[in-house]
C-alpha cells in the first residue's frame, strides 16, 4: 500500500499529538516530520524549527499550529508544490485572501472544523434553513474550553454562513447585544460565545418560530475527531490538482 508522507505543522501541540496519534493507528499514511519551535521528540519521527531545515519532501502538509505561521507555511508549499491542509482558526480576511491565491497554484484544503459530524451539520442547517425561510429566528450559541483565544468560533461563523448563503446572504450578524436597546430585528442571525473548562466544542443552532423551537446540535467530546478528519483529507488532497477543498469534497468523495 503506498502510505502519504505527512508533515505536521504545529506537532508538539495538542491537536499536533493528536494528529499524530490517529496517523500512527493507520497503514496508509505515515508521519514524515514535524514543525514546531518546541522540537523535543515524542515519537519516531524528527521535529524541526523551520520548513528550510526540512531533509525531504512531505507530500501533504497538516497544520495545526498558529495563523502566524501561514506566510512561510504557504512560502514553502508554493516553492515545493506541496498540498496542505489548513485546520488552524484565527485568520484574517488578509490571510484568507492569501490562501485563496495560494490554492491556485497547488491543493489546499481549508475548513474552520475538520469534524465529519459538524460538516454534516452544515448540510442539516441548509437544509432547515431551505424549509423554515425566513419563518424562525436563528440563533447560534458555541462553546469552548476557556484557553481558546478567538470567539465566536470559526465554526459558528461556518455555520452562519452556510445558513446566510441559503437566505440568498440577505442577513447580518450580532455578536452582543448587551449595548443592544432595542428588539430583534427579523433579519439578523445571533451568535454567542461561551468558553469555560475544558469543553472541547459544543454548536447549538436554534431555530426560534411561533411556540416551537428546532435545535441542531453537535458535541466533541475530544481532541482526535477533528485529528482524524485532518489526516483523512490530507490522504485526500494528494492526489487532488490545485484548488481550494473543503469538507464538502471529501464527504463526496
Amino acid at each position: 500500500m503506498e502510505q502519504t508522507k505527512i508533515l505536521i505543522s504545529g506537532a508538539s501541540g495538542k491537536m499536533g499529538h493528536a494528529v499524530a496519534s490517529a496517523i500512527a493507528d493507520r497503514e496508509d499514511c505515515v508521519v514524515s516530520a514535524g514543525i514546531d519551535l518546541k522540537t523535543d521528540t515524542y515519537a519516531e519521527f524528527q521535529i524541526y524549527q523551520n520548513f528550510s531545515d526540512l531533509p525531504e519532501k512531505p507530500d501533504v502538509i497538516i497544520d495545526f499550529s498558529n495563523p502566524a505561521v501561514l506566510d512561510n507555511l504557504l512560502n514553502y508549499c508554493l516553492v515545493n508544490g506541496v498540498p496542505c491542509v489548513l485546520a488552524t482558526t484565527g485568520y484574517s480576511e488578509e490571510q484568507i485572501a492569501k490562501i485563496k491565491k495560494a490554492a491556485e497554484t497547488v491543493p489546499v484544503f481549508f475548513s474552520f472544523n475538520m469534524s465529519l459530524g459538524i460538516n454534516l451539520l452544515v448540510q442539516l442547517a441548509k437544509k432547515a434553513t431551505a424549509i423554515l425561510g425566513n419563518q424562525f429566528d436563528i440563533e447560534i450559541v458555541e462553546k469552548h474550553h476557556n484557553q481558546k483565544i478567538d470567539a465566536p468560533s470559526g465554526t459558528a461563523l461556518m455555520l452562519a454562513d452556510a445558513i446566510n448563503q441559503s437566505l440568498e446572504n440577505q442577513y447580518h450578524y450580532v455578536y452582543d447585544r448587551h449595548s443592544k436597546r432595542q428588539k430583534r430585528e427579523k433579519n439578523e442571525i445571533g451568535l454567542h460565545a461561551v468558553r469555560g473548562g475544558t469543553i472541547v466544542g459544543e454548536h447549538d443552532i436554534i431555530f426560534a418560530g411561533h411556540d416551537e423551537v428546532i435545535t441542531l446540535s453537535h458535541s466533541a467530546a475530544s481532541k482526535e475527531v477533528f485529528a482524524v478528519g485532518a489526516v483523512n483529507a490530507a490522504v485526500f488532497l494528494k492526489h487532488q490538482k490545485a484548488g481550494m477543498y473543503d469538507m464538502s469534497a471529501l464527504m463526496s468523495d
